[in-house]
């Protein structure tokens, strides 16, 4: 009996062939979508991680306080 529903379902099968199935603008929308998400999580995580080591420069966590020279930069090249 399981042998005859599972011959049936084999040719009842309308599974599409896999070259007939595309994304479509869906797909190409969901894929910019996660494209800008991750430029936008990029930019929070810089941003957070400068207010962390101006935190830490300015002492807030314990440190000595560091002061910053940006003239220093350029004295070195």
């Amino acid at each position: 009996m399981s042998l005859l529903i599972v011959s049936l379902s084999v040719l009842m099968d309308e599974t599409p062939d896999p070259t007939e199935v595309k994304a479509g603008p869906l797909g190409f929308a969901v894929w910019m979508f996660m494209i800008l998400a991750v430029v936008v999580i990029g930019f929070s995580l810089v941003k957070q991680l400068r207010k962390a080591q101006a935190a830490k420069d300015a002492g807030v966590f314990g440190d000595e306080p560091v002061v910053r020279d940006e003239d220093t930069s350029e004295k070195k090249s």
